[in-house]
């Protein structure tokens, strides 16, 4: 099926691939994508084999030794890489715990289980063998570990940082692409938090910075240190310059052409980025200038309400179809139009979080 760009507008679209349409199939390596089952029964990472033309097969299930809540967990950023691919986290959201996992050629491998250092954990970030949370339960606050040659998760000494205010409704953090600052988007307060990374491992902060538009909720950082924020109560997406803990101001609340963007990822060249409106189902395509200033591209319909977590790789764009428990496949044109390749089914409506490698 192939979406063509559809400016303020929605339809539904039906048939095949056309012929010739799109660019040449990619000649890069197969990978791999993941998001978790988040089930209060115990936590399974979900794992799907990516081919060389994007389409994903189920291939393992694995216990996290955690719980999920059972329900939708308001953040992104509840899976993540590191280590160049080779460690996977995730985050234990009911048993308050966050677990890594070894990639292994055959598959994943449960290396540790650790308390979070807080409440309701929802997202994680790694930098090299650094690892932070966002505990969003209770009074909320972010905690380190240091992640060791075996996947064990040692907790920092002095490393827990309050946010900004004890009622946040925090939804992501994320380290900055040089990896000096780490970034807490705040819901509920309408700010976006900075913490500056020492040496030890530990941060100071937070500062505190408005977001330009309200209800700032999923935001994805580009290679040149752009932070892309999705504003889900005004249905906008706004851009910043992130200059050592400073953010300036780039492209102010550019409309999403839907309702509650709430995720959103940028593909890894910077060029394009792509936020799913939750409430009605589209994924917005947006182009990102190399200063971050960005400009709306138009819509790509779905089938499922609600739209939840998307990720990028170079080629390829993964969306989670809460509404169809499918992850939906894309290949990402030149224009960075989507065309659909297919989509995986049988995720649990609970699942959360997805990375892509």
């Amino acid at each position: 099926m192939k979406t063509k760009w559809m400016r303020w507008t929605t339809c539904l679209i039906s048939g095949g691939l056309l012929a010739g349409a799109g660019p040449a199939l990619s000649a890069r390596a197969a990978g791999t994508v993941y998001t978790e089952s988040n089930a209060s029964t115990g936590n399974q990472i979900l794992v799907f084999r990516r081919a060389a033309d994007g389409t994903l097969t189920a291939t393992q299930v694995v216990a996290s030794g955690g719980l999920g809540t059972g329900s939708f967990l308001a953040s992104q950023g509840a899976v993540a890489l590191g280590g160049d691919g080779d460690w996977l986290f995730a985050v234990n959201a009911y048993s308050n715990s966050i677990s890594s996992f070894r990639v292994r050629k055959d598959g994943l491998e449960l290396a540790d289980t650790a308390d979070s250092g807080g409440t309701l954990p929802v997202s994680l970030a790694v930098s090299g063998r650094l690892l932070y949370v966002l505990n969003q339960g209770g009074t909320g606050n972010i905690a380190g570990f240091w992640v060791g040659d075996r996947g064990e998760l040692e907790p920092i000494p002095g490393s827990s940082r309050p946010l900004s205010s004890t009622s946040a409704s925090a939804e992501e953090l994320a380290f900055s692409p040089d990896q000096s600052t780490l970034v807490v988007s705040e819901k509920a307060t309408q700010t976006l938090d900075t913490y500056k990374v020492q040496a030890h491992g530990r941060v100071m902060g937070p500062t505190a910075h408005p977001s330009n538009g309200a209800g700032p909720y999923g935001f994805t950082f580009t290679g040149h240190d752009e932070l892309l924020v999705t504003e889900a109560a005004i249905n906008a997406v706004s851009s910043y310059d992130l200059d050592h803990g400073d953010l300036a101001l780039v492209s102010p609340s550019v409309p999403s052409g839907g309702a509650a963007p709430c995720w959103i990822a940028a593909t890894p060249d910077g060029r394009f980025a792509y936020a799913t409106n939750a409430h009605i189902g589209t994924i917005a395509g947006f182009g990102v200038g190399r200063d971050g200033a960005l400009s709306f591209l138009g819509l790509t319909p779905t089938a499922s309400v609600p739209l939840l977590d998307v990720a990028a790789t170079r080629d390829y764009l993964y969306a989670l179809a809460e509404g169809t428990n499918q992850i939906l496949e894309y290949r990402v044109g030149g224009d960075g139009g989507l065309t659909e390749i297919g989509q995986v089914g049988s995720i649990p409506p609970s699942a959360a979080g997805l990375v892509a490698q």
